[in-house]
């Protein structure tokens, strides 16, 4: 007597669960115990819950329309605890995991873009300097919503980002939403080899030099140390003034910003500090070579630089794309009275992803602590507060743009509190003459810097003991700008 198919397909998911419950259980019970080892009392495992997920998996293997990989549905079932963690958590694939390692040494493929994830869309968190995507235009806060023909929407970011990485000289094509603009806007980039030049300096008149900073890489604490000398060689040793610009800088590598901050504060000053659950996730940062050098070999590159480094006049720029390693490094100089600290609302990402390795050369990027500041700020979910707020004319949205108390299932500032809102420009009176509307700064191949650029120019300012402007007045955008003086030198 033949069964009934629903029966047969019963018995079928049945044994199949059971199977999976078998090597789910032994996997996790394996897995709980390594984790806890020398921490805590391993807490029970959830039985009830691994039998609906088994349940789920054998359901899809013998039902799904069709046949699906045990691969594909394990990988799936790892993106979504982490995704669903926070939105900085992430499960890294062979090829993901070997592009974080590549993109930490300086040089990739693609367009040259730090992105992130917002509401299933692609997020542009910060085009990078002289790249495809700062010569065409994209700004911080833009979304991604179609890559070529392909919505965005239902993509994960890996998938997002090997899109758009690829051979250099193909094309590809972006829709964006920007705040703002009616329609979507459509460019097209050319994609090629991304060699990031993470220091760039300048003098912008006799006694003052200018430092910017992209990203914090491997290697950013001996290029800034170069960057210090280059400035004070080229000013006779007689620097009266320095900017440090970390707008739109998404941020990096921990030791960098150590390092960074370590050239302008006295040495064993505190830079920031770690907590978390785990013991190693609970640290403090000094400004002292241990925890800025990699590696037992290498000299300690800040030693040699001059002593008036350390209490030179100092203005750091910081704006909504400034996340992670610029907030430490942005915090750490106010708390210690450092630098002023002008520009707009930092992004507010102060959060601690560990890259825990795993088989097959895969990885899981997981949220372990969050970052304070030396007086115990919070850096998550808040961000840095400037101050001395100065509007930016090319980009008036940028006070109003996402930022990490915007996204979803964000980390909270671990301090009971409800994060501070960014300060918000003013209101425009009815009566009130419209500012005019800047165009963005878009700066020649080898130049550092314009002098066109509002918020540098207050900078400077600042330094020379000149009024400072908040926003651009009523008037051309170039008579709030500081005359010009010498030509600025490319790095």
């Amino acid at each position: 007597m033949s069964r009934p198919l629903g029966s047969l397909m019963r018995n079928k998911a049945s044994q199949i669960g059971l199977i999976c419950v078998g090597v789910v259980l032994g996997v996790l019970v394996s897995l709980n115990f390594s984790a806890v080892a020398q921490r805590e009392a391993p807490s029970p495992l959830p039985i009830e819950d691994l039998r609906v997920f088994t349940e789920v998996f054998a359901r899809i293997k013998s039902d799904y329309v069709e046949p699906v990989e045990d691969r594909k549905l394990f990988t799936e079932a790892i993106n979504g605890m982490l995704s669903g963690l926070d939105p900085h958590s992430a499960y890294l694939d062979q090829e993901a995991f070997k592009e974080l390692q590549v993109g930490t040494q300086g040089e990739f493929g693609g367009l040259g873009i730090e992105v992130g994830m917002e509401d299933g869309l692609v997020r542009v968190v910060s085009p990078i300097d002289d790249t495809p995507a700062s010569r065409a235009g994209l700004r911080p806060g833009d979304l991604i919503i179609r890559l070529d023909e392909t919505p965005v929407k239902g993509m994960t970011l890996n998938d997002a980002v090997r899109r758009m990485r690829g051979r250099p000289n193909t094309d590809i094509t972006l829709t964006i939403v920007r705040r703002g603009e009616e329609k979507p806007i459509v460019v097209t980039l050319t994609r090629a080899v991304i060699k990031i030049q993470s220091v760039r300096s300048a003098v912008m008149e006799p006694g003052y030099g200018y430092i910017r900073l992209t990203q914090f890489q491997e290697h950013t604490g001996e290029n800034l140390a170069r960057a210090i000398e280059r400035v004070w060689k080229e000013n006779n040793g007689n620097v009266r003034g320095l900017i440090l610009d970390l707008r739109n800088d998404p941020g990096g590598l921990l030791n960098g910003a150590v390092a960074v901050s370590a050239a302008f504060l006295p040495a064993n000053a505190l830079v920031t500090y770690t907590d978390g659950r785990a013991p190693d996730s609970r640290m403090k940062l000094n400004a002292s070579p241990e925890f800025y050098l990699r590696g037992a070999t290498q000299g300690d590159y800040l030693r040699g630089l001059p002593r008036e480094v350390k209490s030179v006049p100092m203005v750091v720029l910081i704006n909504g794309g400034s996340a992670s390693a610029s907030e430490i490094v942005a915090g750490a100089l106010q708390d210690h009275k450092r630098a002023t600290i002008m520009g707009t609302q930092s992004f507010g990402k102060g959060s601690v992803q560990t890259i825990l390795p795993l088989t097959n050369n895969t990885a899981i990027k997981l949220t372990t602590a969050r970052y304070f500041t030396p007086n115990g700020r919070s850096i998550q979910a808040k961000g840095i507060t400037p101050d001395i707020v100065v509007e930016d004319p090319s980009n008036p949205s940028d006070s109003q743009r996402v930022r990490e108390a915007d996204l979803s299932r964000h980390l909270s500032d671990g301090k009971g509190g409800a994060p501070k809102a960014a300060p918000r420009p003013r209101d425009a009176k009815k009566d009130e003459p419209a500012r005019p509307r800047v165009e963005p700064i878009k700066l020649e191949p080898g130049q550092v810097f314009s002098r066109e650029d509002f918020q540098l120019m207050q900078a400077l300012n600042h330094l020379k003991g000149q009024p400072v402007l908040r926003e651009l007045p009523p008037v051309a955008a170039t008579a709030a700008a500081a005359p010009a003086a010498t030509t600025p030198t490319a790095r």
